[in-house]
């Protein structure tokens, strides 16, 4: 039983030591220019949903998610 706990231990030290190393992620040195395929996002004056540019009904300078809360318009 001793034996199995060793085993164990030592395969463990050894998947520990073999892994790959992690490359530490700096976020904020990305710009838009880096990413083309994100789409900018809008807000709706209705529900607060946020939702695709390209989705977005809009009336006037504000922005809805759907036809029905357009017609109800902003809180």
């Amino acid at each position: 039983m001793k034996y199995l706990l060793v085993i164990v231990v030592v395969g463990l030290v050894v998947a520990w030591l073999l892994r790959k190393p992690r490359v530490a992620r700096n976020d904020g040195d990305r710009t838009d220019a880096a990413r083309p395929d994100m789409e900018a996002m809008v807000r709706c004056a209705h529900c607060q949903v946020h939702l695709p540019a390209a989705d977005a009904l809009a009336e006037g300078d504000r922005r809805y998610c759907s036809e029905e809360h357009r017609r109800l318009g902003a809180r």
